[in-house]
């Protein structure tokens, strides 16, 4: 008896996946942290060339990146803690990063997927 290829396929096309392991998730996260927030865009970036997430989302976080910098430096441009507001820019995006980068593969999140 002959086997049909479409009794073995999936109903639906399997979504590519950001992470191939937790540690890979545990990297991926870290980064926005560790670069304090300069390379928050980066793992939006490789999502959206590997088909995870619309290009649309990796170019807003290029943009909002790029934005929420220029604000920080505008605001305290000599570094010496006199206005809180710049620490408190660099802080949201730290954490809004880190943590949008963790959801990445997280099946309940559509957003930009």
């Amino acid at each position: 008896m002959a086997s049909n290829p479409y009794f073995n396929q999936p109903l639906t096309p399997t979504r590519p996946r950001m992470f191939n392991s937790m540690i890979a998730k545990v990297i991926w996260t870290i980064v926005p942290i560790v670069t304090l927030g300069l390379a928050a865009a980066v793992p939006f970036v490789v999502a959206a060339v590997k088909g995870v997430v619309k290009p649309w989302l990796a170019i807003t976080y290029v943009v909002g990146e790029i934005v929420i910098i220029a604000v920080a430096l505008a605001l305290d441009p000599a570094g010496d803690d006199g206005n809180p507001i710049a620490g408190f820019l660099l802080m949201i995006l730290i954490i809004t990063a880190a943590t949008h980068t963790a959801l990445l593969d997280n099946d309940k999140v559509s957003v930009g997927k």
